[in-house]
């Protein structure tokens, strides 16, 4: 059974997430014929500002500033 976790910044709404773990279900499905019922799609948010690219927070980014 794969488990797929996709960790992204939070705020993306519900439709967005059922899209995303359809596409990666039928993905996995086509290439290794695991039934879909054996394909689990998991999201994990993260706070804006626990999300850091570089050394700027995700937050920070956002609002336009920069590490100063």
């Amino acid at each position: 059974m794969p488990v797929v976790t996709v960790k992204w910044v939070e705020g993306h709404n519900q439709e967005r997430r059922d899209i995303i773990a359809k596409r990666i279900t039928d993905a996995i499905h086509e290439v290794t014929k695991i039934p879909e019922t054996g394909i689990w799609v998991v999201f994990e948010d993260v706070k804006a500002s626990d999300w850091f690219i570089e050394s700027t927070s995700v937050a920070v980014q956002r609002a336009g500033k920069s590490k100063t």
